[in-house]
């Protein structure tokens, strides 16, 4: 049976990914404390109709979240098919959060009514988690509507073993993204925009690809950003490292970057890896 824990900061979004995922099968929970979730699993797997399953757990629960690394060896130990994932914002994204729904953050008691060290103290707390996570998604300025297909895309890569590579297109204008091993600022390369023909289209489609990937200049940039990362990735390989994400970012998140992620994407599965691909902005409007 999978299991798929969630956790992250308060105001990240956990409930819309635990919604997301009931969405598309899995039997969900929220706000369970750690020392339940092996029980609860074990129930779920004597039921033939429950295959997958997805819990929420996080700073709510106290000081009993802080056993939650020793109850996912456990459920390893048990032979669960256990994955980590952590949902991550930055504050500003956050206090907004906070300041709409009008709900209480878990640690502002004991920060003394201070937001800012609420916050700043539960990223504290919550940063061994965020290290051994198998999957992180950064909800800062992703819409949900474009959250389901980010979700999609990271459970679809394969964990059997070999690390785990995300290529990443991204927006400066959108800000940067939270949680990225490589970037790359792609703004340098012909620009799509400002072309009457292709400004309303993406880098998903052929003639955005074909203006980008057909300069001269992108040729260069590509051969020297292959080299880099055919001498890279097997270090990171050597290190242990299980999943990395390399962003490419251009004004928008539209035209550029997605090209060139698509590109490095299927480059990097030709080479045996496992690679997939994230688009963070393609569904934003404006920008260049």
């Amino acid at each position: 049976m999978e299991i798929i824990i969630i956790t992250g900061l308060s105001g990240s979004g956990k409930s819309c990914v635990a919604d997301i995922l009931e969405d598309t099968g899995y039997f969900c929970a929220d706000n369970l404390p750690p020392q339940l979730i092996t029980k609860f699993a074990e129930i779920c797997r004597e039921s033939p109709a429950i295959e997958k399953v997805a819990l929420v757990t996080d700073i709510r629960g106290g000081s009993m979240f802080l056993s939650l690394p020793e109850r996912l060896d456990d459920l390893r130990e048990k032979g669960f098919n256990v994955k980590l994932l952590y949902a991550d914002a930055d504050p500003e994204a956050i206090k907004k959060r906070f300041s709409e729904t009008r709900r209480r953050h878990p640690l502002i008691d004991m920060a003394g009514g201070d937001l800012d060290k609420a916050i700043a103290a539960e990223r504290d707390i919550l940063a061994p988690m965020k290290q051994v996570a198998d999957f992180y998604i950064d909800t800062s300025v992703i819409a949900v509507s474009r959250l389901k297909e980010h979700i999609s895309e990271l459970l679809s890569q394969d964990f059997s073993g070999t690390m785990a590579i995300t290529c990443m297109s991204f927006g400066f204008k959108h800000g940067i993204p939270g949680q990225t091993d490589l970037m790359f600022d792609v703004r340098f390369l012909p620009n799509p925009f400002y072309e009457e023909n292709l400004k309303q289209k993406t880098g998903l489609e052929k003639e955005v690809r074909d203006f980008v990937m057909d300069s001269d200049v992108t040729k260069t940039a590509l051969e020297k950003i292959g080299d880099l990362l055919d001498f890279l990735i097997p270090e990171y390989v050597k290190e242990g490292k299980s999943r990395l994400t390399i962003a490419f970012g251009c004004t928008g998140g539209r035209h550029r970057s997605v090209a060139l992620a698509e590109y490095f994407r299927d480059e990097l599965k030709s080479k045996g890896y496992n690679a997939g691909v994230l688009h963070r902005n393609i569904g934003e409007q404006g920008g260049r």
